[in-house]
């Protein structure tokens, strides 16, 4: 079924759009496939985009029931994200620690690699763009256990519902949540995506690209929440 005209998921793939985060032709990925479409969520580079971004979020987060409280962004695209949802969150009246890491551990100072709130005996809900090898998400992962943290559920903007490999059929997402045991909740996925192409009369033209890329490598089980 469509999603509805206010649905967090046409709000966020209108913006993705609007943003150029979202576009269509040819691109090559790193896993080697040629993709119809490629999101780069860092074109969502203003105040006014990052604001509507994290209300999609917000809502996808709360329509999954999800249970936390503190938020943790992985370098680097995480950190303005889980960022922008703090803020969102408070705008809603609810005022959420919030936590970072660092790519490299810094020696001076306070020193380390975790930055902000601390994590210990919370149940952490990490932010990020999408999960394409997971490797960043799984590393944030180690570093909230770490700091005595629980991991309750991982945000993404993007579920591209694709095989991992010949050999794994589950998407990313999913091989995450499997391995992993935890929750992930997407903003929008492919599927969302081509109901939204279906019905725009600027896209309409993509969803043929993007059926037979799903049909080449779509992964063999559901989306995520």
């Amino acid at each position: 079924m469509a999603p509805a005209e206010d649905d967090h998921r046409r709000r966020f793939l209108a913006l993705a759009v609007r943003a150029q985060a979202l576009r269509f032709g040819e691109f090559s990925l790193k896993s080697g496939r040629l993709s119809p479409y490629f999101f780069n969520a860092g074109r969502f580079d203003g105040g006014v985009a990052l604001s509507v971004l994290a209300g999609c979020y917000a809502d996808a987060i709360d329509a999954a029931g999800v249970e936390f409280d503190c938020l943790f962004g992985p370098a680097y695209k995480g950190i303005p994200l889980a960022a922008a949802l703090a803020c969102e969150y408070a705008r809603r009246g609810r005022d959420l620690p919030l936590a970072y890491n660092r790519k490299e551990a810094k020696a001076h100072g306070e020193g380390g690699t975790l930055v902000g709130a601390p994590l210990e005996g919370r149940r952490v809900l990490v932010v990020d763009d999408v999960i394409t090898a997971g490797t960043a998400v799984r590393e944030a992962l180690a570093i909230i256990a770490t700091a005595g943290g629980t991991t309750a559920a991982l945000a993404i903007a993007l579920d591209r519902q694709e095989a991992v490999s010949e050999a794994d059929p589950r998407s990313a997402a999913q091989a995450l949540a499997d391995d992993a045991g935890l929750a992930v909740v997407a903003v929008a996925t492919l599927d969302d995506l081509l109901a939204f192409a279906g019905e725009s009369r600027d896209l309409v033209a993509q969803r043929e690209p993007l059926l037979a890329y799903r049909a080449r490598y779509g992964c063999s089980r559901g989306a995520a929440a």
